[in-house]
């Protein structure tokens, strides 16, 4: 993280890590606050019972809240490819963003830049696959829109962060419509089965941001083929 400062801003919020638990998720969110200062002082107040291992401000500070061998409170009620203790194997950032209820915005140049740099050391000292940079909407797609739409996943994985699918799929490559919810689940998903429609939403929030619609129609089923490829390509290289 050359280049980088980091400020404390210590939280109570943490617990220690289930023994012999590895980190192999990084989780990322946006604040939903009407400001960074607001957002930070919630994190540190022992009532609120909240906190992230980093927060990182729309002009590009970053604040370090938990160490990272400390279990943070981010994730709440989540799931990934059955893990159920989201919290116990992820580091959270916090992105600073009024989100959806206070005005959500896109994320200024000098943020992402912030968020680019502290990833990227994150995942040198993690063993984190790709596959496994997430949005909290990802983990918990029936409470949660964060990071949202409009936040630069394709920026970040040009930057080696996440993974990102071509944008098309040859139409031979189309997902049938009856194979969605398999797929969302080989994906990672939870909850498909208690509203496939929210599951859906957030794939889209995430991958097709253009039309959160909830439907799997042609172009979503495109860019989920498309990814289920990545994935697979990934996992044998």
């Amino acid at each position: 993280m050359t280049g980088l400062q980091i400020q404390k801003r210590l939280s109570p919020n943490h617990d220690a890590r289930p023994a012999g638990q590895a980190v192999d998720i990084l989780l990322l969110h946006y604040t939903g606050m009407e400001s960074g200062e607001a957002a930070l002082a919630r994190m540190c107040d022992p009532a609120a019972k909240v906190s992230a291992h980093y927060c990182v401000e729309e002009d590009g500070r970053v604040f370090r809240l938990v160490g990272e061998d400390r279990r943070a409170w981010h994730a709440g009620v989540a799931s990934w490819q059955g893990a159920q203790d989201i919290n116990a194997r992820s580091l959270g950032i916090e992105i600073v963003n009024p989100g959806h209820e206070f005005g959500y915005r896109p994320f200024p140049a000098a943020q992402m830049a912030s968020v680019t740099a502290l990833a990227q050391g994150i995942l040198a000292r993690h063993a984190i696959p790709a596959a496994r940079v997430l949005g909290h909407s990802d983990v918990a797609p029936l409470r949660k829109e964060d990071p949202g739409e409009l936040f630069d996943w394709p920026g970040l994985a040009a930057e080696g962060i996440g993974l990102w699918p071509a944008p098309d799929a040859p139409a031979d490559d189309i997902l049938p419509a009856d194979a969605v919810r398999a797929a969302l689940t080989e994906v990672g998903y939870g909850f498909i089965d208690k509203d496939p429609a929210a599951v859906i939403r957030a794939f889209q929030r995430r991958y097709r941001p253009a039309a959160i619609t909830g439907e799997a129609d042609t172009e979503t089923r495109q860019r989920l083929s498309a990814l289920l490829a990545l994935l697979k390509e990934n996992a044998s290289g």
